[in-house]
């Protein structure tokens, strides 16, 4: 019969740890901020791993590191390089309030970097899980954490089948975090736990024959893995139809900056709106819907490719045109724009549809 964890009792919760750590000594993956307890490494590769796949972001990780190697180098960065480096990645946000708590860290901290989850907490972009990862992983405090992977772990180790994330199990989870974590070693252990749960308690193939720590895995002893933890409902995709117009003006296209508040804020894109128009995407219609949009008159040159985008419940179709400029101004007062040569598309942060509309401009410019 498993020694199971309900009661959290310490002699079970020793040998737990112990099997853990032995799994983890032989099994855990080589990443490259777990070569190292530089808090700024961990915290930037924390924030990556937000919403994002390992597999994903260690490319991202590795560059961003390289330009920006420590905590000054970033604070003292524009935006715009900030987020041309965080470009394809998506959720922008994480990037700006990056940059904003590290701006912060120089300017009011000295560039210490805090060990405390308390203080990690004050900073733009970190929450409560983050701040125990940090604290526990670069500076070994006994801080527990809960993400996805831990979650599902956890509510398998104690069959909780309600909702994790509900107040009652979000209080649940977060106390049997508190009690599962050790005072020596902290780091590694909570390292162990997340790699068990990317690695081996999975989603929806649990591998528990190889699991070190089915012997105390409540869910495991009444066949109710793959039921363990209840799923969320699936959001209804909703399918958008977005047009792109690249203008231009003596070899130039004009690109804006998106405001706060506006999907992909901070980025730069070509005009963009949603067209909710029904029928085919006519040039007068274009021209006027640029015009209603800009002030600007533009003469309408052709479409140049469709591209389809998928971004959190949206299936956005994108339909991308060029036009030369005719006559009108932008206001500057209210929009920061530029008329950008192909060759300089690369110093501006676009998104993964706007960076992909780009290089099919350069590439006709090539022809």
């Amino acid at each position: 019969m498993p020694e199971l964890l309900a009661d959290c009792k310490a002699e079970t919760l020793t040998r737990l740890r112990r099997a853990l750590r032995a799994w983890y000594s032989r099994h855990a993956r080589p990443l490259p901020w777990r070569k190292t307890a530089d808090p700024y490494v961990i915290w930037i590769s924390e924030i990556m791993l937000q919403q994002t796949t390992v597999a994903a972001v260690v490319p991202y990780f590795d560059r961003f590191v390289k330009r920006f190697p420590t905590l000054e180098s970033l604070a003292s960065a524009a935006e715009k390089e900030v987020l041309r480096r965080w470009e394809g990645l998506g959720y922008y946000s994480r990037a700006r309030n990056l940059h904003r708590a590290a701006r912060i860290l120089v300017r009011e901290r000295g560039g210490r970097f805090p060990n405390d989850v308390a203080e990690l907490l004050t900073l733009p972009g970190i929450g409560r899980y983050t701040a125990g990862a940090i604290a526990s992983f670069a500076f070994d405090k006994q801080a527990p954490i809960l993400e996805a992977n831990t979650l599902r772990l956890y509510c398998r180790l104690l069959d909780f089948g309600g909702d994790p994330r509900s107040a009652a199990g979000q209080k649940l989870l977060w106390g049997f975090a508190g009690q599962i974590v050790p005072r020596r070693h902290p780091g590694t252990f909570n390292q162990s736990l997340m790699e068990l749960g990317a690695t081996v308690c999975t989603v929806d193939e649990p591998r528990c024959s190889v699991c070190p720590v089915r012997g105390y895995c409540a869910a495991f002893s009444r066949g109710r893995q793959t039921q363990i933890p209840i799923p969320l409902p699936r959001a209804p995709v909703t399918e958008v139809t977005e047009v792109a117009v690249a203008i231009q003006r003596d070899g130039r296209y004009l690109l804006i900056k998106r405001l706060p508040g506006e999907r992909w804020a901070g980025l730069w894109d070509f005009v963009r709106f949603a067209w909710e128009q029904d029928g085919r995407i006519s040039p007068i219609r274009l021209a006027g819907a640029v015009y209603e949009r800009t002030g600007l008159k533009i003469a309408h040159q052709g479409a140049i490719a469709e591209i389809r985008h998928s971004v959190t419940r949206f299936r956005i179709n994108l339909s991308c045109h060029w036009a030369q400029w005719m006559t009108g101004e932008l206001d500057g007062r209210t929009r920061h724009f530029r008329w950008v040569a192909p060759s300089q598309f690369a110093r501006f942060p676009l998104s993964t549809t706007g960076r992909k509309f780009a290089r099919l401009l350069q590439e006709r410019g090539a022809q």
